[in-house]
């Protein structure tokens, strides 16, 4: 099983893509939420609103879960991929349920 942490600057960013995720059986669970970010950037401190996406799927879909990205936003977010260890046996079982296995990695998110 694999996790993704996705930031984003809307709503209906973060809707479109969790749904094109589950409509094309990339993942099999989204939660969506809102933050506040503080980050660097030219000297300034600056604070924005973003979405942070939380991708449930198995391993093997990283590329194809940029791509979706890539296909609904023109500019460069934050992915991360983490592996979770000691996951209950229900979840994994409907996981395994709903999404195929893949085992190829090509390119980094």
């Amino acid at each position: 099983m694999k996790l993704y942490y996705v930031t984003l600057n809307s709503w209906d960013e973060a809707r479109q893509i969790g749904h094109s995720l589950l409509e094309n059986k990339l993942a099999v669970c989204i939660n969506w939420f809102p933050i506040t970010c503080a980050y660097r950037w030219e000297e300034e401190i600056t604070e924005e609103p973003e979405v942070v996406l939380i991708i449930k799927t198995q391993d093997g879909y990283k590329d194809a879960i940029a791509q979706t990205i890539k296909q609904h936003i023109s500019y460069t977010n934050f992915i991360a991929e983490i592996s979770p260890s000691n996951i209950n046996q229900g979840f994994v079982d409907w996981l395994n349920q709903e999404i195929p296995v893949r085992f190829l990695q090509t390119t980094n998110a």
